[in-house]
């Protein structure tokens, strides 16, 4: 294997006993952590993904495949120390909550199932939907009337005058609790926060501790004024009318617990969600002015939000038993925290983690809400609460801006937002003034993922040129020549052109920002999305890509690896060929043809790779013999092309599949024909839910529609990432992502494309 010196990444140049000296400095209360928990969570994501904290007594978890394996493994890793107070207060706090008669227990984020399941299916319903959607014109009113207050002003902290108030009107509302008292509330929200999750002085905790014992007195209060007449419609009414069906699972204690929890956890998360989403937006003044243009952009604008910079910073859980996380052996009764915004800035999963891109499609994969039987139950409300602001505030307020100022947060383990958000404007400017029609809402996608077409990127095609006699190179770049967004070896975009949306991988310089390159292969007897690029799109047309994202990236580590390309395949292979060799890794690249001729890129192959090349053309007689290939040692095969060839490698690899990484460049037909297709019904397990799926709807569509967040890349069964658990049932498998091994286990799924070949599966969902 030939072998090319580059610059090594700066987090390898770390020496062993510098990365030993932060771990031992890791504090969530001091330090970098504080300025910027993603930042100062980098250097252990790239080389101590999980390390013990002597400080926090913790272990801590940082990358996003490990943080959703702890919240997914519910037998192992249970969420009892949730609510588990990081500083244990003093005996003089403690009498204070004594004489309150403070017993806080059981909600539904610290219990462990199958009490927590059972429970959760009991108050489920006002979450769904449809319920949820009847709240949306209570929350536009409340939000519009806030506004009015300062809009003719110029000047207003979002925090104190809106972010905070309007979060905590609606959850009192939703809950069906009196508005009276919201500044008391609102004091004892923040002492709630800082009494579990904060590190407060002794003397502050006598201060907060008898703050929370007024807050446990208040909630079991009205909550005893509720039981005299449960009939309105907030979720805690709709509660004690459970509890009558089912005192054995809706009982007294845990009513009174999810009181004060459900205010707190309705109200503090969503306003430091939308302060540091509002700040992260009008700090880059192209994005805020997108959403204030295009309407369309905001849901989408706060998932990348929640992405990026979402309240819910980690989460905690405690090992049940002995178990393991990413080969890490964690003892049983060992506490473990889950850094989520780290994993959500996880450049393993996200293209470009570090970049606010509002027009991101896989943004909504985040864990900020967590993730599977525990994720959270209020997550809808949130976003519909953040949807409506934004569009609000830029619509009435599009030139508004940050003031001078310096950001201050609330210390704590859990939860990140600044104290205060000032903004100033010129009320000359309100557009309100110029045309009244400017105060009247915009459409806006309330609930539900955001739809995919209002995230489609218009790019302008710069060049176009013959590579072979079917194929064409495409370069492409933004139509008024700003920095398109970062790429890395294996991404994709969608290119949407003509009614068709068809992927290609990306070949061009990952350094390169403004303009991407892909090759487009004409395909005869294709489903018409190459011939329609080949036939009529032209040089200085404007068209739309989604992405790029990553669904086939390089193995992380030193290791040699072998890259193998059939045909059209070479485009993302010759990407991490350059990759390779920019890192000084060792590797080999071979690329497969009938004829030199019909192969893009051969000679680019050669030029730039040398000696680690191969070209076999095999109507020049030089087949490449991938048994031997295989056979020849135990490095890292990674290989895209047809499929023969992938289950070639697949057939010579099956006694070692991890040595393998493929990606096909055919998909699946994902258009169903409802004349032959059956419905079948789903069983959702866990949600205590069971949804009929007809013949011209996926599993996933009906997911989404009902409110399950499910992640999905690809849709065409070619990715994986919208994979499920199967209990029981018959599945037909139209995946490319499985093995022939894992279909007959039939114990996964992917939901954009598989179906019931028995009329009925039970899913872990």
């Amino acid at each position: 294997m030939s072998q090319t010196p580059s610059a090594r990444c700066p987090f390898h140049a770390a020496t062993d006993a510098e990365i030993a000296g932060a771990v031992a400095d890791f504090d969530v209360f001091e330090g970098p952590f504080t300025v910027d928990p993603a930042a100062a969570m980098r250097l252990f994501r790239e080389r101590r993904p999980i390390f013990f904290s002597p400080k926090l007594g913790y272990w801590v978890v940082s990358r996003y495949e490990d943080v959703k394996d702890v919240f997914r493994d519910t037998g192992a890793f249970s969420p009892a120390n949730a609510l588990e107070k990081v500083t244990p207060s003093s005996a003089e706090a403690n009498a204070i909550l004594a004489s309150h008669d403070y017993a806080m227990n059981r909600t539904l984020v610290n219990e462990d199932e199958p009490a927590h399941m059972e429970r959760r299916r009991a108050l489920l319903h006002s979450f769904l939907p449809a319920e949820l959607e009847k709240h949306a014109p209570m929350v536009r009113r409340l939000v519009a009337r806030f506004v009015d207050r300062f809009v003719d002003r110029g000047e207003a902290d979002l925090v104190d005058e809106l972010l905070w108030e309007v979060p905590l009107t609606v959850a009192l509302h939703f809950l069906g609790v009196p508005e009276d008292d919201m500044e008391v509330l609102r004091r004892y929200s923040i002492a709630h926060t800082v009494n579990t999750w904060g590190r407060p002085s002794p003397d502050q905790q006598v201060a907060v501790a008898e703050a929370v014992g007024n807050f446990w007195t208040y909630s079991g209060q009205v909550l005893d004024r509720m039981r005299l007449d449960p009939s309105g419609d907030g979720w805690m009414e709709y509660a004690l009318r459970r509890q009558r069906e089912l005192p054995d699972v809706v009982t007294d204690s845990y009513l009174h617990s999810m009181m004060m929890a459900g205010i707190v956890a309705a109200h503090e998360t969503t306003a430091h969600a939308t302060a540091n989403a509002l700040r992260l937006l009008l700090e880059d003044r192209e994005a805020w002015d997108e959403i204030c243009r295009d309407s369309a952009l905001i849901p989408n604008a706060v998932e990348e939000c929640l992405r990026l910079s979402g309240s819910i910073i980690a989460w905690r859980r405690v090992a049940l038993k002995d178990a393991e996380i990413a080969g890490q052996p964690i003892a049983a009764g060992e506490r473990i925290l889950v850094v989520m915004t780290s994993a959500n800035h996880d450049g393993r999963h996200f293209e470009n983690p570090d970049m606010l891109d509002i027009r991101r499609d896989n943004t909504t994969d985040h864990l900020s809400f967590g993730y599977g039987a525990h994720q959270c139950l209020g997550k809808n409300l949130a976003r519909m609460e953040m949807r409506i602001l934004l569009e609000e505030l830029s619509r009435r307020l599009p030139h508004m801006r940050l003031a001078e100022q310096r950001f201050d947060y609330l210390p704590t383990i859990s939860f990140r937002g600044p104290d205060h958000l000032r903004v100033v404007w010129d009320p000359a400017g309100n557009p309100e003034r110029a045309d009244d029609r400017a105060r009247t809402p915009r459409p806006l996608h309330l609930l539900g993922s955001p739809p995919r077409s209002s995230l489609a990127r218009p790019v302008r095609v710069a060049a176009i040129e013959a590579l072979t006699d079917d194929i064409r190179q495409i370069t492409l770049v933004d139509p008024e020549g700003r920095d398109l967004p970062l790429w890395s070896a294996g991404a994709h975009i969608d290119l949407l052109a003509g009614g068709f949306q068809r992927k290609y991988s990306l070949c061009g310089d990952p350094a390169d920002r403004k303009r991407y390159v892909v090759a487009v292969k004409r395909e005869a007897a294709g489903r018409g999305g190459s011939l329609h690029i080949h036939g009529e799109v032209r040089v200085g047309d404007t068209i739309r890509i989604l992405g790029p994202k990553n669904l086939f990236r390089l193995p992380d580590g030193s290791e040699p690896i072998v890259l193998v390309a059939g045909g059209i395949g070479i485009t993302p292979i010759i990407a991490m060929a350059d990759r390779l060799k920019s890192q000084g890794r060792r590797y080999e690249v071979h690329y497969c043809g009938r004829a030199r001729a019909a192969m893009a890129y051969a000679d680019r192959l050669e030029r730039d790779h040398g000696a680690a090349a191969h070209v076999h053309a095999s109507r020049e007689g030089r087949r490449l013999d991938l048994a031997a290939l295989a056979g020849a040692g135990k490095d890292m095969i990674v290989a895209c092309g047809p499929d023969r060839m992938i289950d070639a490698l697949q057939a010579l690899c099956a006694d070692a599949p991890d040595r393998l990484r493929f990606e096909h460049f055919s998909a699946v037909e994902t258009l169903l024909d409802p004349s032959v297709e059956a419905p079948f019904e789903a069983e959702l397990r866990d949600s205590g839910l069971t949804l009929t799926v007809p013949a011209d709807r996926t599993l996933l569509q009906v997911l989404r529609e009902v409110g399950i967040d499910l992640p999905s890349d690809c849709e065409e069964g070619l990715c994986g990432s919208c994979e499920v658990g199967v209990v029981d049932g018959e599945v037909d498998h139209r995946d490319m992502v499985l093995t022939a091994k894992e279909r007959a286990e039939n114990r996964r799924m992917m939901a954009c494309c598989s179906r019931s070949r028995t009329g009925r599966i039970g899913l872990s969902l």
